[in-house]
């Protein structure tokens, strides 16, 4: 779990520590044309290509989950067994060569498949970057902006939506999940919860200590939680990029009577505290929110830095949890 919170999102682990997806074909608009494709990515690069690229190489999951949900099917991905685990919103649907890991990709992998495009995010080392464009085109998008983390998502979307010629795709995936979120918002308010009080955390265990990490109204499920009609519970800040904190037990002290929510994943055994490591801390048990059994451990499998899919299927569980009789 440590590993995949240190080079989930690089940028936010040098600070921190650091749905459901559909599964229909994708539109066939990337057959429509042949034409070349220019494009600005989010490091100011002018990427170009003969035309829509279909054989395509994700170094990160969120690119990865995109990709996926636009029909186009990745050639290589970072870290396969890795996605497979923590992002079942959108399953790979062939067998992706593995590239290594997501901060080092190997370049000899990449080389071999002969790629029409490269996606990778501004968290991958610019030396990096720098490597992979000797070998095809690389559209960087920007990892994440709390500022506008929904907002960012959804451009990201666009523009690997524009490099696949997936764009008619596109513009489904992002009316379903405005649909989603309604939807949701509708059957929150409905059960008496719109504005309620909510806090999403992980956490991780590395030498028996844990730590815990808040997400903020800056991160992306912090976003999608106020547009479910949420409110969240954190009064502290998260940092610029992807709006995460950190804290331990003793902080989680300042929430009060609120709803508590959290990942984790039965593969990974330091990834539950709230649920095991804690389970005998008098701290954790004095918590309003442990007393009164507002704890939700939400499915497996829902990346928290992912796409429209992981997005949609973290909103149906939360919806899920809150409103179980």
């Amino acid at each position: 779990m440590r590993r995949l919170l240190l080079t989930a999102p690089m940028a936010a682990a040098a600070l921190l520590l650091t749905a459901c997806g559909t599964t229909e074909p994708a539109a066939d608009d990337s057959e429509k044309s042949t034409e070349a494709i220019t494009l600005t990515d989010a490091s100011g690069a002018e990427v170009e290509l003969d035309g829509p690229a279909k054989k395509v190489v994700g170094t990160e999951w969120n690119v990865v989950e995109s990709l996926v949900s636009l029909g186009v099917d990745p050639v290589g991905v970072a870290d396969v067994k890795g996605y497979k685990t923590w992002n079942t919103a959108a399953p790979l649907k062939n067998e992706p060569e593995d590239i290594g890991t997501r901060g080092e990709p190997s370049m000899d992998t990449i080389a071999s498949l002969k790629p029409d495009l490269i996606v990778a995010t501004t968290d991958l080392q610019p030396s990096a970057v720098k490597q992979l464009r000797k070998v095809a085109p690389v559209l960087e998008v920007k990892s994440a902006d709390a500022s506008d983390p929904i907002g960012q998502m959804l451009e990201n979307v666009d523009l690997i939506a524009e490099a696949t010629g997936t764009t008619e795709r596109a513009a489904t995936l992002k009316k379903d999940f405005e649909a989603n979120l309604a939807e949701g918002k509708k059957v929150l308010a409905d059960a008496g919860l719109d504005g309620a009080e909510f806090a999403f955390a992980d956490g991780y265990v590395t030498s028996n200590q844990v730590s815990v990490r808040p997400y903020t109204a800056g991160s992306l499920i912090g976003a999608v939680n106020e547009r479910l009609g949420l409110k969240n519970a954190w009064k502290m800040k998260g940092d610029e990029v992807y709006g995460l904190a950190a804290t331990d037990v003793e902080g989680l002290t300042d929430l009060g009577k609120v709803h508590f929510a959290y990942i984790a994943n039965d593969k990974d055994p330091n990834s539950d505290p709230f649920g095991k490591q804690l389970a005998g801390n008098s701290v954790w048990k004095s918590l309003p929110f442990v007393k009164s059994g507002d704890v939700h451990r939400l499915p497996d499998g829902m990346w928290m830095f992912g796409g429209i899919g992981s997005m949609e299927t973290y909103a149906d569980s939360v919806v899920e949890a809150l409103t179980k009789k």
